[in-house]
């Protein structure tokens, strides 16, 4: 089976290149997969077509041409759609992506996967693999979270684990926020096990994977 894989920044690029082996295994053995970063992940256009600047590469702007195209295209099984909530209704979110793949004609299989309220989210759902790329991690902020709430998830992260934390962060400017997120991919992803984590929003998107090879 190949999949290709759509996410709405790099961050999540290389945080999901670290995890997708663990659960479709190596690529190529059997199954194959491609990962696609977008530039942020947009909106749903109205009449659930794509009219924006393709150049632009915002996700959700661009989702109906891009499930177009994979449904015409052979040798492309299925699709996976993953974004961050940020402070949507996920039911209804969830339904609006539902109906823009269901308009498409044909429509490609696609498997759409929430992070609530962000990505970041299943990194706190793992806190030995945090407390591994951060062994200084402050542990009273993480105590306070209550995963997978709606509470400015990556700021709480940021309060944990950057000297300053988020308001440091923002200071700095959000060149320097995307770069950290980058860092923490690189530094959580790898001690991350899929069957560890206590995300629900993660736990979705692992078996929804697992389901959609077996």
């Amino acid at each position: 089976m190949h999949i290709e894989v759509l996410v709405e920044d790099s961050s999540g690029e290389r945080l999901l290149a670290k995890l997708l082996p663990q659960i479709l295994g190596e690529q190529g053995a059997p199954h194959t997969w491609r990962l696609k970063a977008y530039k942020g992940i947009g909106r749903i256009p109205q009449g659930l077509t794509a009219k924006a600047d393709p150049a632009k590469r915002m996700l959700l702007d661009q989702l109906p041409r891009l499930l177009q195209g994979y449904g015409k295209t052979p040798g492309i099984d299925a699709v996976v759609v993953v974004v961050d909530t940020d402070r949507q209704d996920c039911k209804a979110f969830l339904q609006e992506l539902r109906s823009l793949a269901a308009s498409c004609n044909p429509s490609p299989n696609t498997l759409f996967r929430l992070a609530i309220e962000e990505m970041e989210a299943w990194y706190l759902g793992d806190r030995a693999a945090l407390l591994k790329a951060f062994p200084r991690a402050k542990r009273d902020v993480l105590d306070r979270y209550v995963q997978d709430s709606v509470c400015g998830t990556w700021e709480l992260l940021a309060d944990a684990v950057h000297a300053g934390g988020s308001t440091a962060i923002k200071k700095l400017g959000w060149t320097v926020a995307g770069q950290l997120k980058h860092e923490w991919a690189e530094k959580i992803g790898p001690f991350m096990k899929i069957h560890h984590n206590a995300s629900p929003s993660f736990g979705k998107f692992r078996d929804g994977l697992s389901k959609l090879i077996s």
